[in-house]
């Protein structure tokens, strides 16, 4: 069938057309055949470069070589059976020993369900209810996580609202926000709240923003005073920004992180990692009785394909170099790209860094929170993302760009020229 006649059908079966909240106009919509290496194409045969990567679990491209021949030969030993597995077994060992809060770990299939049962975790160990996130952090799609993900306006502090239809509103009286980075409000709600506190989460890199000096030092101080378990929701950072995180890379440890993506190597795999104690909670030896215990548990925990995928793809990430060659590529992208910026009199930013980034075109002189990413200009960002799509490059309009070990220097600089017209021709004019 012809690409049209697919997104036809598409457009008759799925709601909206699509797989969920994803969507890109008719004019760039498209239907993937097939990937390999940086690049995948279309069903009609258009070539992309890939800067989307699945949103982030294609780190080392797509049909690598290890992943694949990993995959391959676990298929034919199984697929999926309830029960302890070696390669669920060598994963944890990896993700233990590389996250620095690691002690132990519980697998889950997505990231939503990796940061919703860390909350549950933190719920069960300190008998509190509410928790603590950051306006604008993406959690996930829970009911807890739909709470001050995307308001609009920003502010209002504490107070936090339903980001969508269908979520109890009930939710709003135990999930509290403050703005990102932060400090002197982040320390006014703790103490305010500490006795209620179950949790505080965050995510490290939020979004494309980060952290400012001092901001994850005084969460960790405040938490560890109180009793309030801090969460770094890693499903983005971890393994990307360095090999132990965003814990390494900003030289904070948190009591527990939720992971996804990368240690997926494309397939459905997420896992909350973190202190005994806390995780212990889940432990399904300990009584039903016990005020402490809660329930964790799901037929694809600890998935044989996802596992096998998963443990291919961060031996390769530990080779030495790795995270140099994703740094020096990320670095390279700010740079040329805001200097286009000013080369054109375009006021814009490049949040983010290594290999997550993200174009927001702004006044601001920095982006330290949501209410800054707010005000950026939307349309400008949409319009940006779509016309480069329309000349080969795979991006999300106005979200975040990944980079994975496969791009190569003539990706970057193919990328780099079509940046640069689109912003010369859509949106200096």
């Amino acid at each position: 069938m012809t690409q049209q006649e697919l997104l036809q059908k598409a457009d008759r079966y799925f709601v909206g057309g699509g797989l969920g909240e994803f969507r890109l106009p008719p004019e760039v919509a498209l239907v993937v055949s097939h990937g390999r290496g940086s690049k995948f194409y279309d069903v009609d045969g258009k070539e992309y470069i890939d800067f989307l990567l699945g949103s982030g679990p294609m780190i080392l491209g797509h049909c690598h070589p290890a992943v694949v021949e990993a995959v391959q030969q676990q298929i034919l030993r199984g697929t999926t059976f309830l029960a302890l597995n070696e390669p669920a077994i060598h994963l944890a060992e990896k993700i233990v020993e590389a996250a620095p809060c690691g002690e132990k770990i519980r697998f889950v299939c997505t990231g939503s369900e990796a940061t919703a049962y860390a909350l549950r975790m933190a719920r069960a160990f300190t008998g509190r209810d509410r928790i603590l996130r950051f306006e604008g952090g993406w959690h996930g799609v829970s009911d807890a996580a739909l709470h001050g993900a995307r308001p609009s306006p920003p502010g209002g502090y504490p107070v936090t609202r339903p980001d969508g239809a269908g979520i109890p509103k009930a939710w709003s009286r135990d999930v509290l926000a403050s703005p990102f980075n932060d400090v002197a409000q982040a320390r006014h709600l703790i103490e305010m709240y500490h006795d209620e506190l179950a949790a505080v989460i965050v995510e490290p890199l939020q979004r494309c923003i980060r952290p400012r000096p001092g901001f994850f030092e005084t969460l960790r101080e405040l938490t560890t005073r109180y009793g309030i378990i801090l969460v770094f929701d890693e499903v983005v950072t971890g393994f990307r920004l360095a090999w132990g995180g965003a814990q390494e890379r900003y030289g904070v440890v948190p009591d527990l992180a939720a992971y996804g993506k990368t240690i997926s190597g494309g397939y459905p795999n997420a896992a909350i990692c973190g202190r005994a104690d806390v995780m212990d909670t889940v432990n399904a030896w300990r009584p039903a009785a016990n005020p402490q215990r809660a329930i964790v548990s799901g037929t694809f925990n600890g998935y044989p394909i996802a596992a096998t995928a998963g443990l291919a793809t961060l031996r390769e990430l530990e080779k030495p170099g790795t995270y140099e060659r994703l740094y020096a590529m990320g670095n390279r992208i700010i740079r040329e790209i805001e200097a286009m910026g000013k080369e054109f009199s375009i006021p814009l930013k490049v949040g983010g860094e290594g290999p997550v980034l993200q174009v927001l075109f702004t006044e601001d002189a920095d982006i330290v929170n949501y209410e800054s990413m707010f005000r950026a200009d939307k349309a400008k960002a949409y319009t940006f993302g779509v016309e480069l799509i329309k000349r080969g490059f795979f991006v999300s309009p106005y979200e975040k760009i990944y980079l994975s070990v496969i791009h190569s220097d003539e990706d970057i600089d193919r990328m780099l020229e079509a940046a640069r017209e689109v912003l010369r021709t859509e949106i200096a004019r």
